[in-house]
């Protein structure tokens, strides 16, 4: 019923008291505002101002539509900024996903870095397994990932673009007093008779599995355990040992000792994604995320 253009100019003549004044304020002039304000008056059914021998004051009825008026102009007003700085890079909310451990510091750190540079952007978490995120970004609820080709590769995602971050090694976590803790690098092969502390997918092959087929044998006994804090109590009373990803080693307890397994370590890589469809400039501040994760994963 009421155009934005006569909305602002209700709010003119009501500012200035005047169809003068809101003639220069809005570089109209003064016949053109007075067509106006009748087609305005028109369509709300009465007049919205009384005329005064010097200018014009509002009525009930434009007292009340004034009072609209002022809250879609700031509500529109407040849309153009919002969007200038998403269109920016400055505003708006990102919406980012990643695997479990890449939450332990690959993304904080970039998260922190990102803020400094970006304090207008806010963001949202989802955590899950690299394939659940893939397919919440084909359907547009992610806007950044991070993601690792383990366990079954990066499938082929024409509506993905990724970007290589690390190369993730695994290292063997064992307890303090183990007889091969204080060596510089463990021999995959001397930990056949262990006890693996790990929760591997249904029906799946882990990395350990593949790592140890390469090294000549099969793990002589595993304990499902799925949550990391309960695997490092696991190895920490000496019941096993796990695989730490290099990316989570600041969440490994000070009693427990991190080895490489050398050219025998299983290792996997972590990327950021994007979706393809969105295009480059649209999403400014999620390219410059990428950037802060990249600079992360240096680090």
């Amino acid at each position: 019923m009421f155009d934005t253009d006569s909305l602002r100019l209700l709010e003119a003549v009501a500012r200035t008291g005047s169809f003068t004044g809101a003639a220069a304020l809005l570089n109209y002039t003064q016949s053109a505002v007075s067509r106006r304000i009748a087609s305005l008056e028109q369509r709300a059914g009465g007049p919205l101002f009384e005329r005064l021998p010097r200018g014009v004051r509002l009525t009930p009825a434009g007292e009340a539509l004034s009072l609209h008026a002022r809250a879609v102009l700031n509500r529109l007003a407040m849309a153009e900024e919002e969007l200038a700085g998403i269109h920016g890079g400055h505003g708006g909310r990102l919406r980012l996903g990643a695997f479990a451990t890449a939450n332990v510091a690959l993304v904080p750190h970039a998260l922190r870095a990102f803020r400094g540079e970006f304090p207008g952007v806010g963001f949202t978490m989802t955590e899950g397994p690299s394939g659940g995120l893939l397919r919440r970004m084909r359907e547009g609820a992610l806007d950044v990932a991070v993601i690792s080709d383990y366990p079954s590769g990066l499938p082929y995602e024409e509506e993905v673009e990724t970007v290589e971050l690390v190369e993730d090694e695994l290292l063997i976590a064992l307890p303090h007093d183990h007889p091969l803790a204080g060596r510089g690098e463990v021999d995959l092969r001397e930990l056949r008779e262990e006890t693996w502390i790990e929760a591997p997918p249904p029906g799946g092959t882990t990395m350990l599995d593949t790592a140890c087929a390469r090294a000549g044998f099969s793990p002589r006994a595993k304990l499902r355990i799925a949550e990391w804090t309960g695997k490092f109590g696991f190895v920490a009373a000496g019941l096993g040992v796990t695989l730490v990803p290099a990316i989570a080693v600041q969440a490994v307890p000070g009693d427990l000792v991190l080895r490489s397994l050398g050219d025998l370590a299983p290792r996997r890589t972590v990327y950021a994604a994007l979706p393809r469809t969105t295009p480059p400039t649209a999403l400014p501040a999620a390219r410059a995320l990428v950037r802060f994760l990249a600079g992360a994963a240096r680090q």
